[in-house]
């Protein structure tokens, strides 16, 4: 087998890890998806200036903040690409940023309160590539709805349009329908899939989208196939592709105020799953970065 079938072979198994159904009846999702990881990463493995946009909250529950899931891998990731050389930055607004900066160090986090400004910024920084993981986008009626399909535009700046606003390509992760990117995905399709799909399914497209079980898990599965991708970038990767980093990151975010988006409790899971589910998926992605075996 060639070096580039090699490659593609590896990041088809990183894909199947990360974009699989984990219970939410997403399968119809993930499979109209199939191949886009590959895609996704191939295109950020050529940018040089990346903006990240994250933060979903949660507005129900003894103590409404922003969700685990998004900054987490978010944080990870970003750090990941700083190290490896890229100039990175991310975007949210004031009711997710104390979580999202507590998942990242050394990294410029923009509480935006200004779209246009932070269209601006970006555009100034030379942004080549935008990743939007885990954020509740414009739904069908233009406002941004939950699983439940509640309306969360009081918590939620409209970060569709910084997703939108520049020339960059423009790249998205999410789990359920409603995130920015999703508008890639017929609306029919999404509804036909999720409950409440019609109503919550986003509109804002994207370039590439990735379709993960967790959407942390698809951050992490760029991380993997950028490592397979460019090796010269394997062992600054891994430093962060780990078990250890991942449960680290969630505490530090949890300790900031974060809450499992689906139980909506103040607790170090994320959407309901604990270290003992998320750990071993991080474990075989760092290991096919690094060029091992999975099992």
């Amino acid at each position: 087998m060639s070096p580039r079938k090699n490659k593609l072979a590896d990041i088809e198994v990183i894909e199947a890890i990360v974009c699989r159904d984990v219970g939410r009846g997403t399968r119809g999702l993930i499979e109209a998806t199939r191949g886009e990881l590959a895609a996704a990463a191939a295109a950020l493995a050529s940018s040089r200036s990346v903006g990240l946009i994250t933060g979903f909250y949660v507005p129900r529950g003894e103590t409404p903040a922003a969700e685990t899931d998004g900054p987490v891998g978010t944080g990870l990731l970003a750090m990941a690409l700083a190290a490896c050389g890229v100039k990175v930055r991310i975007a949210t607004d004031a009711p997710c940023a104390g979580v999202v900066r507590s998942a990242v160090s050394g990294i410029e986090v923009d509480d935006v309160t200004d779209i246009g400004r932070a269209i601006a910024r970006w555009q100034k920084a030379g942004v080549d590539c935008a990743i939007a993981i885990e954020r509740c986008g414009k739904s069908v009626d233009g406002k941004p709805r939950n699983m439940r399909a509640a309306d969360v535009s009081a918590w939620t700046l409209p970060l569709d349009d910084l997703f939108l606003g520049g020339g960059w390509i423009r790249l998205a992760v999410g789990d359920g329908g409603n995130e920015i990117g999703m508008g890639k995905l017929p609306r029919r399709l999404i509804g036909e899939t999720v409950p409440n799909g019609e109503v919550i399914a986003s509109v804002t497209s994207c370039d590439h989208l990735v379709v993960a079980g967790v959407s942390n898990w698809g951050a992490y599965g760029l991380m993997a196939a950028l490592a397979v991708l460019k090796p010269e970038w394997r062992d600054a990767i891994a430093k962060f592709l780990t078990a250890e980093q991942d449960l680290a990151v969630t505490n530090a975010t949890v300790a900031a105020g974060a809450v499992d988006g689906v139980t909506a409790r103040r607790e170090p899971t994320v959407d309901g799953f604990g270290a003992d589910v998320h750990g071993p998926v991080v474990e075989k992605l760092r290991r096919i970065a690094c060029g091992e075996a999975a099992d």
